[in-house]
């Protein structure tokens, strides 16, 4: 039985997909809702001269992609736990599973090309392999 069901969301269809999942599941586990997002790294932007700006259209991105999963999560607020995290995705995700205690980690596959897959990986991917409590990855 999953009590703590990490919903990682990224604002793609196939995100939408897991938040649907997740909403079907969560009642019938009695679960609570542990909705992320995680947003690339601003050390990336280190040194140019908007950094402060840059940094607040991704916070500012993250909370859009919360707000609409919340949307659609209407009915289940008293389930949510929501957090908003910077770093690679992937790290940030399978961190937050660990230290939150999550039993279940559901998460969208969001395409990459062949070529961008073989350069990058997938964030679904590697959560899938690191993780260490069970990834459910809704198409």
């Amino acid at each position: 039985m999953y009590r703590k069901i990490l919903l990682a969301v990224d604002g793609s269809n196939q995100g939408d997909k897991a938040v649907d999942t997740v909403r079907q599941l969560a009642p019938l586990m009695d679960a609570t809702i542990l909705l992320l997002h995680a947003y690339p790294q601003t050390s990336d932007m280190l040194g140019y001269t908007d950094f402060e700006k840059l940094v607040a259209q991704r916070k500012a991105n993250g909370q859009e992609i919360l707000a609409r999963a919340r949307h659609l999560l209407a009915g289940l607020e008293n389930r949510l736990i929501e957090d908003l995290l910077e770093g690679p995705e992937a790290d940030a995700i399978i961190t937050a599973a660990r230290v939150q205690g999550a039993d279940l980690i559901v998460m969208g596959t969001r395409g990459l090309g062949g070529f961008e897959r073989l350069l990058f990986g997938s964030v679904s991917r590697k959560v899938a392999h690191l993780a260490t409590c069970p990834v459910l990855l809704v198409r």
